[in-house]
């Protein structure tokens, strides 16, 4: 189910980046971002209050509190220089740029959690970063 889940992830990831290229046009990036994060924010929290998932508020520590906020900063960030990005460039470029968030996702799984890493592991990695080389490669 969880590959699933991932498809669908990626399909609207691809989907956001195109919709975001044509929404951005004549607006500030920052301003777009904010936009995008209140919507966002009232899916999200619409999805919670009706699956009922807001009953385990209560039970987040401390730990999962200092992560999941500086997560959403990370996320924030990204989003923030990720449409400055598509505001000056081309779409398909910095989206295979963005990915390169694979490859460093890969290695910090490594290091940090004791993911797994294997040889296939390595030459996905490879591959992606190859791909984006050359794909950016004027």
């Amino acid at each position: 189910m969880w590959k699933l889940f991932a498809i669908l992830s990626a399909v609207f990831a691809a989907l956001t980046s195109i919709l975001a290229k044509i929404g951005i046009k004549g607006v500030d990036s920052n301003l777009a971002t904010a936009i995008r994060t209140v919507v966002i924010i009232v899916l999200a929290w619409g999805i919670v209050l009706s699956t009922g998932g807001y009953k385990g508020i209560t039970n987040l520590t401390k730990q999962n509190w200092t992560f999941l906020i500086l997560s959403g900063i990370a996320t924030g960030l990204s989003w923030v220089f990720y449409y400055k990005a598509i505001s000056l460039g081309q779409v398909a470029q910095v989206a295979l740029i963005d990915k390169l968030s694979i490859v460093l996702t890969l290695i910090l799984s490594f290091f940090i959690l004791k993911e797994d890493f294997t040889i296939k592991t390595f030459i996905a990695g490879a591959l992606i970063t190859s791909g984006t080389i050359l794909m950016i490669w004027k």
